[in-house]
């Protein structure tokens, strides 16, 4: 079975950087493109980096904010930066992302909604499953700390999903 390493905790620091989340998967949703959004924030709290979905934009199924900004970190920041960093997102990562992270050496995620609720929604709803499997990020990445789903962010991000799916 998958060990989950969390901190369910959160602060006010946090519900921040998850409310730009949900600000970030709003413009990508009215872009065209799915709504996930995400901030990469410094060891202390400073934003970095942010980026949303541009799946659609780019025709590219690849082009995961989360992904987008574990390659910026690769680019700019040290390891030990990286470490100390968090990612806020709008949505859990899906295991590219999540092995992305891993292999950057990012540090604790925080997200709003989990996979497991998008999946749950997504088969309420009718739609089709995605193409990779749904599991929690620390089954791709062992160790990585996370907190997540984060109410009332994970009920935004429904609603966000309900109205893309429309």
């Amino acid at each position: 079975m998958f060990t989950r390493v969390v901190d369910m905790t959160t602060d006010p620091r946090d519900e921040a950087h998850l409310r730009r989340c949900v600000e970030l998967a709003r413009e990508a949703m009215a872009d065209g493109d799915g709504p996930f959004g995400s901030v990469l924030a410094g060891p202390d709290g400073e934003v970095l980096a942010e980026d949303r979905n541009r799946e659609t934009s780019t025709s590219d199924p690849t082009a995961h904010p989360e992904f987008a900004l574990a390659q910026w970190a690769a680019r700019h920041l040290p390891p030990e930066t990286r470490a100390a960093a968090t990612v806020y997102t709008s949505g859990e990562h899906c295991p590219m992302c999540a092995a992305a992270h891993a292999w950057v050496g990012l540090g604790r995620i925080v997200y709003a909604a989990s996979s497991a609720q998008l999946a749950g929604w997504r088969a309420g709803w009718g739609l089709p499953a995605a193409p990779v499997a749904v599991l929690p990020i620390t089954a791709i990445a062992p160790g990585i700390v996370t907190a997540g789903p984060v109410p009332p962010f994970d009920e935004e991000m429904r609603q966000l999903h309900e109205r893309a799916a429309g």
